[in-house]
């Protein structure tokens, strides 16, 4: 899930080409290659960084990303999307037009997040990342009350982290991580004793 150099460059390619030809989703993703995972991992994993309380918001983003990471884990270099979503795709006219709009935005982003201490992202250290943001996706599909933020941060930054091999992010990710451990270890502990003493009260 991990290369090398900007994401602006790869979209500018990607999004060239006549107007009104069109770009599909498989296309596109096949396009970023290695990072395509993470990419379609952290844009699953958005909506659950803010909290908007819809009800099983976590869950139902959750589940598709357990099945990408099964793929990805199985050796598919790209996801593989059922044909009617893969196949959908827009004009390169309007991506052409997006791009433009939004280049200062990308290349402030990429000025904060890009290749940098490479001893989080490589190695026996990856492979330990992969795992934990395999962990962190199980924990925000499985329906906890209270519980899908902290692990929606973390899948974000470890995102981040293997789409441009930036250890920062994977530091933070880390760190989340860990708060997300403490959080869920807690409700999953004191939850039972509040359940039990609301029973009590009433019966």
């Amino acid at each position: 899930m991990r290369e090398r150099g900007t994401l602006l460059p790869v979209l500018e390619r990607l999004f060239e080409g006549p107007r009104e030809s069109r770009l599909t989703l498989d296309a596109f993703l096949g396009g970023l290659g290695g990072r395509s995972y993470a990419f379609i991992i952290a844009a699953l994993d958005l909506p659950n960084c803010v909290p908007t309380g819809i009800p099983l918001l976590s869950t139902v983003t959750g589940v598709p990303m357990l099945w990408l990471v099964a793929q990805a884990w199985l050796g598919h270099p790209t996801p593989s999307l059922p044909r009617f979503i893969g196949q959908r795709s827009l004009p390169r006219g309007r991506l052409q037009d997006f791009l433009g709009r939004a280049r200062r935005r990308i290349e402030w982003i990429e000025a904060a997040i890009h290749p940098r201490r490479d001893w989080w992202v490589t190695g026996i250290r990856r492979r330990l990342l992969q795992l934990t943001l395999i962990t962190m996706i199980v924990v925000l599909a499985v329906p906890i009350p209270f519980d899908n933020l902290l692990p929606a941060w973390s899948i974000l930054f470890f995102c981040l982290a293997l789409i441009e091999g930036d250890g920062g992010m994977a530091m933070l990710g880390w760190l989340f991580a860990f708060l997300s451990a403490v959080w869920t270890a807690f409700l999953l502990i004191v939850g039972p004793l509040v359940v039990a003493g609301v029973f009590k009260s009433f019966f």
